[in-house]
């Protein structure tokens, strides 16, 4: 399966309360009962990257068979301080690569 997405970004964000790590972007899907979801690797490089997992979950119901945009959000709190990179997979494919972190403070 070919998945097309864009508008990548990652932030660095380590405003008070606490530091924490938001990825985000768009994902085109085929029908809008599919919902992308971004979570960690169980596998991580050990360079200073971050390896997410983009999966596509089925919700139940009938859908229209018509392609849509839909915003995928990754956030988490474990310490990120030197991150260079955010790597995204899907099906063991690296399908982005966000190397510009903004970071907030």
């Amino acid at each position: 399966m070919i998945i097309e997405c864009k508008d990548w970004h990652a932030q660095h964000d380590k405003m008070p309360p606490g530091s924490h790590l938001r990825v985000q972007g768009a994902v085109t899907v085929s029908h809008p009962g599919i919902v992308p979801v971004l979570v960690k690797r169980a596998t991580q490089d050990r360079s200073m990257g971050v390896a997410l997992e983009l999966e596509l979950q089925q919700q139940d119901g009938s859908f229209l068979q018509v392609a849509c945009d839909k915003e995928v959000l990754f956030e988490t709190h474990e310490v990120h301080d030197s991150i260079t990179k955010v790597d995204i997979f899907h099906d063991g494919q690296l399908i982005a690569c966000i190397t510009d972190i903004v970071e907030t403070h």
